[in-house]
């Protein structure tokens, strides 16, 4: 197959000087305000613009694609390019613009909207709209657009009708310059602006001129921006900086709890917050759980570090579990994956349970927080971390440390055994060959439901750093391929992406993305036939009683080969481990999109989970305490 086409960069496809393109021809105000905004937005940092085609979002279109600065990515689908710059966002950490047309083109981004809200993803959502005279009158494409994604955005704005004056264009720079910093804000966000426009929809035709209305000397200044490209208006917001009564606070915590547990959720975490965790945790004596989406698992840091990295596995053993109580929980990022680990600590409650969330959340399902501290965690933990290490011995060899590090060694030695001796194509062990096929500099987009609980299960603690995205806001399935082929648009390096069946099949038309833009990917699907982690949970046991099959696991029974194949894949279904091997290592050398589909005995994989979680339970002296999965 021929390789796929260079990605067409039609945000560089400059019509006129930049900033002015069509800024100052008010013959159009909705090209004249949609061109002012998207040149505000730009000199505030947007880089990437993501077009889905309509008729009624032309201003936006237009002023995008003209825009020397702007780079556009033109999605056929609203849901699929929702998610789309939902990926390229997290994975750039900048925020997206996000344009569509009116109506239930608009609806089609709540998903992703959600996803962002949650997850703390700047998203710049634009919603062309049909003007005010012609809702709820029966005009075509024509929805309630007014909060349309509710409490799930930082801002909302129903903007004026675009006129013909430089007012209107003074509103539209102070505008954009008040989303981005809405959306760029603590915490982070979407925003959304909703821009109705009368027709008009098109630039006009010839020069502009003042007596065909093309604008004033006060209208034309007003598009040229300030000069030197600088913002319009400029939004300051002051540091993170944790105060000193919360490092000495927290420090007196360390001094007076021995047996504290540092749990890290997800977090796209710097380099830095690695370090300094390790070294609160040598100081402390506190083992670190660290969720594979944490950016703690994997990296330099991790030599010699106390890490978890099987948690999910030896905190089900009830005797390790009730023996090894903690005193006190300290909570960074998100709420982690491993379900064993909230189990044990709603039936062991800490005597403190402190969270610290920069972003000022409340992630705290299970209600046990005592302390809320709203810090940049590298500064709050890097002072505590320096006072310990001044003031007291380490405590990296307490019999509490020593505990779980055993318990830790146990079970990894327990899983290497069973992992070793099978060659059947199951996920366990998927998750650790796909894991150890990426190169340092890859991203491993990873989907919800079994795969990122897998991935938090099996996934070993290694120096090879890693950059490990879920959607991890609210946990859906929805559009996973779209969210990884966004994080490729980002090119920070290679992009794999580890997914289910369903939630490869919930998003096929993102695979459309990947040829269009000319993006390289690898995509491993996981493919057992149906909702797989119905089998590991309580509802399975009811059989067809419930209707089992049909209404939970819900078999689809289709070759996906072929399916994928038919979207413009290069398409390989593995046949053992040494082929998957083969296909990681041609997939990531080759231009394009790549899909592997590894065929998964749907029994055999409960089965070798079941024998999983006995050998641990046996290695660490007693049958386990929990089921063979974490299913939230």
């Amino acid at each position: 197959m021929a390789p796929p086409a260079p990605p067409r960069d039609v945000g560089r496809i400059a019509q006129d000087a930049r900033g002015t393109a069509g800024a100052a021809d008010l013959r159009n105000p909705g090209l004249a305000f949609a061109s002012t905004l998207l040149d505000e937005l730009e000199r505030a940092g947007l880089h990437s613009v993501v077009v889905c085609p309509g008729s009624r979002s032309t201003p936006l279109t237009v002023a995008a694609v003209r825009h020397p600065g702007l780079r556009c990515w033109s999605q056929i689908d609203e849901r699929s390019g929702a998610f789309f710059a939902l990926g390229l966002a997290k994975a750039s950490r900048a925020p997206v613009a996000l344009v569509c047309t009116s109506g239930t083109a608009a609806a089609n981004f709540l998903p992703a909207v959600v996803e962002a809200h949650y997850a703390n993803v700047p998203l710049l959502v634009l919603t062309a709209d049909r003007p005010p005279e012609r809702r709820e009158w029966g005009a075509g494409q024509t929805i309630d657009q007014v909060r349309l994604y509710g409490s799930h955005v930082r801002f909302f704005c129903e903007t004026a009708l675009p006129t013909p004056d430089s007012g209107c264009l003074r509103y539209a720079r102070a505008l954009a310059g008040r989303a981005w910093s809405e959306s760029t804000g603590v915490p982070a966000g979407p925003v959304h602006l909703n821009l109705p426009f009368r027709e008009p929809l098109e630039p006009p035709f010839g020069p502009p001129s003042d007596a065909a209305g093309g604008g004033s000397a006060a209208a034309t200044s007003v598009a040229a921006g300030r000069r030197g490209d600088r913002p319009y208006m400029s939004v300051r917001r002051g540091s993170a900086a944790p105060d000193d009564r919360d490092v000495t606070a927290l420090f007196q915590l360390a001094r007076v709890y021995s047996r504290g547990v540092i749990a890290c959720g997800p977090l796209d975490a710097p380099d830095e917050l690695g370090e300094t965790v390790v070294r609160l945790a040598h100081a402390a004596g506190w083992p670190i759980l660290a969720d594979p989406t944490s950016q703690l698992r994997r990296g330099p840091h991790t030599v010699d570090a106390p890490i978890l990295a099987n948690a999910d596995l030896f905190l089900r053993e009830e005797c390790f579990a009730a023996e090894n109580a903690p005193e006190l929980i300290l909570r960074i990022g998100g709420t982690p994956t491993c379900k064993p680990f909230r189990v044990w600590t709603e039936r062991h409650l800490p005597g403190r349970f402190v969270s610290v969330d920069p972003d000022g959340g409340f992630n705290d399902p299970s209600h046990l927080a005592s302390d809320v501290i709203r810090a940049d965690p590298a500064s709050l933990l890097r002072g505590v971390a320096d006072r310990l290490e001044a003031s007291e011995p380490a405590r990296v060899e307490s019999d509490w440390m020593l505990a779980f590090l055993s318990a830790e060694r146990r079970a990894r030695e327990a899983v290497d055994g069973i992992l070793a001796e099978s060659t059947e194509l199951l996920e366990p062990r998927a998750v650790r060959e796909v894991s150890a096929c990426l190169p340092n500099d890859a991203i491993l987009y990873v989907s919800n439901s079994m795969p990122v609980r897998d991935l938090d299960a099996f996934l070993p603690s290694d120096p090879r750093p890693l950059r490990v995205l879920c959607n991890r806001g609210a946990n859906g399935i929805d559009g996973m391929t779209s969210s990884a082929l966004g994080a490729a648009a980002a090119d920070t390096g290679p992009v794999v992406l580890l997914t289910g069946d369903l939630a490869f099949l919930h998003d096929l038309g993102g695979l459309v993305a990947a040829k269009r833009s000319g993006l390289q990917a690898t995509v491993v699907v996981l493919d057992n036939d149906g909702g797989g982690i119905f089998s590991f949970l309580p509802i399975a046991e009811h059989g067809e009683s419930v209707g089992f099959e049909d209404y939970f696991r819900t078999p689809h029974g289709l070759d996906l080969a072929p399916v994928a194949a038919s979207l413009g894949a290069a398409v390989t279904k593995v046949e053992s481990w040494e082929h998957l091997r083969s296909a990681m290592k041609e997939s990531l050398a080759t231009p394009g999109l790549s899909v592997l589909v590894i065929p998964i005995d749907r029994d055999r994989s409960v089965a070798q989970h079941r024998s999983i979680s006995r050998a641990v339970g046996i290695a660490l002296g007693a049958p386990p305490m929990f089921g063979t999965a974490s299913p939230t």
